[in-house]
């Protein structure tokens, strides 16, 4: 009897490491992700900064990942959008938590990787939904997304045509320097920049980079990070990438 459960046992562990590994050989096939204005679950476009954060986090996973509302390169524009997996987050609804899922999809609408729930007993909105999506990213961070260079098949084969010109960084339409002291104070999920007032600033949430935060100052949703020992706050004004130069001590 013991030599056949654990039998079973081995026979499950097997197709656990098989359906793990056939997920991740199958979302290394797409170099694109592209993520909807608005989640079915919100009531507004990009409401709590969570449509673009989840951009921003699938970058850092390795992604090239856009907004539907951007302009696309040739390789996933009009007829090709079948090189480009869709970006969905679910919620569940639970008793005093939030939970949310990460769901990216074929342009069949077949679901390519479904990452486990990330939760959050934050009372605010704002700080429970940035935290539940930050830990609804961590399966997919461990899944060590590499893309292969492959496409997955299309539903229809376009016309040959001229290779795409590689899509440049986007350049900071703006540089403001800031050289008001702003003092870190750590909490639960980053910290918090207070000024000299006091007055609380801006909020900085963890991400799985080091010296790179998921940040908002009440106005933009964008990024903190280190660079060359500076700290810059990058974000979208009108469609244009801003970057703000900050003197941050923690």
């Amino acid at each position: 009897m013991i030599k056949i459960h654990n039998k079973i046992a081995a026979l499950l562990l097997a197709m656990s490491f098989a359906i793990t590994a056939h997920a991740q050989n199958t979302i290394n096939n797409y170099k694109y992700v592209l993520v909807p204005e608005r989640f079915d679950f919100l009531k507004t476009d990009d409401q709590y900064g969570l449509n673009m954060r989840t951009k921003l986090l699938l970058q850092q996973v390795g992604f090239t990942a856009f907004m539907t509302n951007e302009a696309l390169p040739a390789e996933v524009a009009g007829n090709n959008k079948c090189n480009a997996l869709k970006a969905e987050v679910v919620e569940k609804k639970k008793f005093l938590s939030t939970g949310l899922t990460l769901l990216l999809k074929d342009c069949q609408g077949t679901i390519v990787y479904k990452g486990e729930e990330g939760k959050s007993r934050e009372k605010e909105w704002q700080a429970a939904y940035s935290e539940a999506l930050t830990n609804a990213f961590t399966s997919l961070n461990a899944a060590q997304y590499k893309y292969e260079g492959t496409t997955a098949p299309q539903a229809s084969q376009p016309m040959a045509s001229a290779p795409p010109a590689p899509v440049a960084p986007a350049q900071p339409a703006t540089v403001n320097e800031s050289q008001d002291v702003l003092y870190a104070q750590a909490n639960g999920n980053g910290y918090q920049l207070i000024d000299t007032t006091p007055k609380k600033v801006m909020t900085l949430l963890k991400t799985s980079q080091q010296d790179q935060f998921i940040a908002n100052d009440g106005v933009s949703q964008g990024i903190v990070f280190r660079k060359n020992g500076e700290w810059f706050f990058e974000y979208y004004k009108d469609d244009k990438l801003v970057s703000r130069k900050l003197n941050i001590k923690f």
